[in-house]
């Protein structure tokens, strides 16, 4: 298993920050390599929503079909993928009010299933680790602005 976590300390409150996590429509705004989302479920927010987001990658579009399997407003959300290539990829978003501002906290579990998705992890880890430190720094600015 591999696990990434990153925080970042921003300047604004934390029900913002949360709305910004926690909201794909929100998210997707923040994030602009976040081309499309479509989603697969009738609830758009809490624990059961599902939606494909498609995202530009190296000039590619990949898509990739989330769902919300935790939902506790204004303190975490985990979203849950299993990618085609065999891993699932567990992500939690925590938000907590500091010094007038908001910590948000991410952490991502990496979970192969299969031995080539164990490979390619391997091999993708530091790629992972600085899209999701770019990621974390542009909900921080969308977040500031």
């Amino acid at each position: 298993m591999s696990q990434t976590r990153v925080t970042r300390t921003i300047n604004a409150p934390p029900e913002m920050v949360f709305k910004t996590v926690s909201d794909i429509t929100q998210f997707s705004k923040a994030l602009p390599h976040i081309v499309n989302v479509e989603f697969l479920s009738e609830k758009k927010s809490g624990v059961g929503t599902r939606f494909r987001e498609t995202r530009l990658m190296n000039g590619r579009e990949t898509q990739t079909e989330l769902e919300v399997t935790e939902f506790v407003e204004n303190d975490h959300i985990r979203l849950v993928a299993v990618d085609t290539m065999g891993t699932t990829w567990d992500t939690l978003f925590s938000v907590k009010a500091e010094h007038g501002g908001t910590l948000l906290s991410m952490a991502m579990h990496a979970r192969p299933q299969k031995w080539y998705a164990k490979i390619l992890l391997f091999f993708i880890g530091g790629m992972v680790q600085k899209a999701v430190e770019k990621d974390m720094d542009m909900v921080k600015a969308y977040c500031e602005k």
